[in-house]
């Protein structure tokens, strides 16, 4: 083990610049003469194009941001089917998130009559999607359902039970 030692080239020392004209990086220190790039802050910002409009400037606004949207974890009928979950069990979010359907869940701490308990939720509700078919009974707990999902779920004798 002692006599282990790196490849030859494989590493090399950190280049020493600005120390005397037999160093070979002496006097401007690789950066040649004078102008902007030879100066303390000589780099220009991401985007800058010498004074030009920029293309980011140049180009339309778009769209917007919806400030009262709210994201949710989609999970479609046919990613249930192919989870092979048994018939007849109930498939919440726990059972959701040890699938890999949705992200793990979080702890979250509930205070209720001076005792404190911690209940595992979703960082964001969870809504069924109709995307595919299933043949199995399912009962589902989830945030939100569609209406093909639904109709998909009771189509094979499965219930959706809505978390509030």
């Amino acid at each position: 083990m002692s006599q282990l030692k790196p490849n030859a080239g494989s590493r090399s020392s950190r280049r020493r610049v600005g120390r005397g004209s037999g160093s070979g990086h002496g006097k401007t220190s690789g950066r040649g003469h004078k102008g902007q790039k030879s100066r303390k802050s000589g780099h220009v910002r991401r985007g800058f194009e010498g004074g030009q409009m920029p293309l980011i400037r140049r180009l339309a606004k778009r769209g917007f941001n919806n400030k009262w949207r709210t994201e949710v974890d989609v999970v479609n009928v046919g990613s249930l089917a192919a989870a092979k979950f048994q018939a007849g069990s109930e498939v919440n979010l726990a059972a959701l998130a040890a699938a890999g359907l949705i992200p793990k869940l979080v702890p979250q701490n509930r205070r209720q009559d001076g005792e404190t308990t911690v209940d595992f939720v979703s960082r964001r509700p969870v809504k069924l999607l109709g995307n595919g078919t299933i043949d199995v009974a399912l009962t589902v707990s989830v945030h939100r359902c569609s209406k093909n999902a639904q109709a998909a779920i009771e189509a094979a004798g499965g219930t959706i039970n809505l978390l509030s």
